[in-house]
Parts: C-alpha cells; sequence; structure tokens
C-alpha cells in the first residue's frame, strides 16, 4: 500500500521514529501520531499545567489535520491518554470546547507515563471528504 507522510512545523516535530501522520493514499484516511503539550519550536512542554497541556496537545493535533488538509470536524476517533485519570472530567470540558460536534467516536486510557513527562496525549484517525 502507498502512504503519504504528513509534515508540518505548525507541531512539534516526532520525538523518535514516527511521522506526525501517514495517509494511505487509497483512500482518504489519516492516522495521526499522538500529539503532547509540547510547544512546536521548542520541543519542550508548554507548562506543568495539565490544562495547559491538554490545549496545547489539541492545538498540535489540530495543526496535524490541517497540514493533511482537514479540519477538526473530519475526526472520526479519537484517543485520549491520561496519566491521572481524575483529570477526565477537565479534559473532556476541553475537548467538547475544541472539537465540533457531531463528536468522534473515543477512547480514554489511564497510563503510567508518556513522553518527556507528559500528563496528557492525544491521537486521531481522520477522514477526508
Amino acid at each position: 500500500m502507498a502512504k503519504q507522510i504528513i509534515h508540518t512545523d505548525k507541531a512539534p516535530a516526532a520525538v523518535g521514529p514516527y511521522a506526525q501522520a501517514v495517509a494511505a493514499k487509497a483512500s482518504r484516511t489519516i492516522y495521526l501520531s499522538g500529539q503532547i503539550g509540547l510547544e512546536p519550536g521548542s520541543g519542550e512542554l508548554v507548562s506543568e499545567n495539565f490544562e495547559g497541556q491538554v490545549r496545547q496537545a489539541f492545538a498540535n493535533m489540530q495543526a496535524v489535520v490541517e497540514a493533511a488538509g482537514g479540519t477538526l470536524a473530519d475526526i472520526v476517533k479519537l484517543t485520549l491518554f491520561l496519566t491521572d485519570l481524575g483529570k477526565f472530567a477537565s479534559a473532556n470540558a476541553i475537548m467538547a470546547d475544541v472539537i465540533p460536534q457531531p463528536y468522534p467516536a473515543r477512547s480514554t486510557l489511564g497510563v503510567a507515563s508518556l513522553p518527556k513527562g507528559a500528563q496528557f496525549e492525544v491521537e486521531a484517525v481522520v477522514v477526508l471528504p
């Protein structure tokens, strides 16, 4: 299967052996790698504040979606990763503020740790019109 690598400088560069997103050329489906709350320019976490990290992670995800030619409305599946499920309500409220309705399918996982000490990560599957 042919694939197209999606990259934008408006989101942090990959910090490992992966792409920001990959498009399956035979379809219009884009698989986004997880985004944490890194500032694109510095590659450092935006803050120690959970809500700040969540907002930056969604902003990074939006930059990659747009680089792929889509919008947040084209997301069909999100996966959220939290190091503290006690902050689920806060992540939920920010997601509801950022992602347009009708909302995509979603899974939320509690994890022991995330790269760079992040508290939140989001990944997405996008289907372009």
